[in-house]
């Protein structure tokens, strides 16, 4: 007897549905002091994986399942210096492909185990060469076995930025209901600086979009870029931005500290640079008498990072 009665109701959501949406967070004791301006941060650690990048991998899986390029058989294969690389491992576990990732050995613990949970396969790279070694140890593993990788190039494929463009950007324009007057992001892959920088100059050209990266190749502000002595991801336009601030790794571990302490967020060293930034910008902009509504990105929570030896160690520059 054939039943005609309709397939049950599915309640919850999908992985891929709590990708996004993420919320804007007030740092108002930031700019209590500062009349007219106010800094917001986009709290990435709300995806599923814990930060920014879910955006960037699950379009970049969504992709290339839809052009037959990760196919079954296939491992998905990029180099990464630890959260791109758990978005991935994370959207392998859900859908059923497997995750190859070269990283270097010296990410944090949190990191390692991490992965480790999600079931990735990890080709160590030596942490002297940064994230650049692992970049050359996937371009040469996908060069060798063709056949047996999707080789995913977080570093130049589109749909990373792209990824930005159509959804971070347009969520902070509604979040904000269009106030924003600049938006600030970090330097990795340069994904969310270019896919949101673009959308929002569409949207309103007045809008100033500030890059930060780390003030020297030899730093502490992982998953981060050095422009002038990496290799310089291919989806990097360096004529995009309206200004760039280069940010010391004290600085950054200032504020991670002082944004525990005085706002209860917990945040990473790049999410706490990116503020750091927005921060000299704020102090900018009412000292010039002008109101100002200043975006970042919180790529990602404390975390991965706790076991790192600055939360318990005095840095340069703070008051004892």
């Amino acid at each position: 007897m054939t039943s005609t009665s309709a397939p049950p109701k599915l309640f919850g959501t999908t992985l891929l549905d709590r990708i996004g949406n993420t919320p804007l967070v007030r740092l108002d004791r930031l700019t209590q002091h500062l009349p007219g301006v106010q800094i917001l941060g986009k709290a990435e650690w709300a995806n599923p994986g814990g930060s920014v990048k879910d955006r960037a991998a699950s379009t970049i899986v969504g992709d290339a399942q839809r052009k037959g390029l990760l196919t079954p058989g296939k491992a998905l294969l990029d180099a990464t210096s630890g959260n791109t690389g758990i978005a991935y491992a994370m959207l392998g576990a859900a859908q059923g492909f497997p995750v190859v990732l070269c990283m270097p050995s010296n990410v944090s613990p949190e990191r390692k185990h991490i992965l480790q949970a999600y079931g990735a396969e990890i080709v160590w790279t030596d942490p002297a060469d940064g994230s650049d070694g692992a970049i050359r140890m996937a371009r040469k593993l996908a060069a060798e076995q063709p056949d047996r990788y999707f080789y995913a190039d977080q570093y130049g494929n589109d749909n990373n930025w792209r990824a930005h463009y159509y959804g971070t950007a347009n969520e902070i324009w509604q979040q904000t209901e269009g106030a924003i007057t600049h938006f600030v992001a970090g330097l990795g892959t340069s994904g969310t600086f270019m896919g949101t920088t673009r959308r929002l100059r569409e949207l309103n050209p007045a809008i100033k979009c500030i890059s930060m990266q780390p003030d020297s190749p030899f730093n502490g502000l992982e998953g981060l870029k050095h422009m002038a002595t990496a290799i310089v991801p291919p989806i990097y336009d360096e004529h995009l931005a309206d200004a760039n601030i280069d940010m010391p790794t004290e600085r950054a571990y200032l504020m991670a500290k002082r944004l525990g302490r005085t706002q209860g967020l917990l945040v990473g060293v790049s999410a706490a640079a990116a503020v750091a930034a927005s921060l000299d910008i704020a102090e900018a902009e009412a000292k010039a008498g002008r109101e100002a509504v200043i975006v970042t990105i919180l790529c990602d929570s404390a975390d991965k990072y706790l076991s790192e030896r600055f939360w318990t160690e005095k840095t340069e520059g703070e008051e004892a």
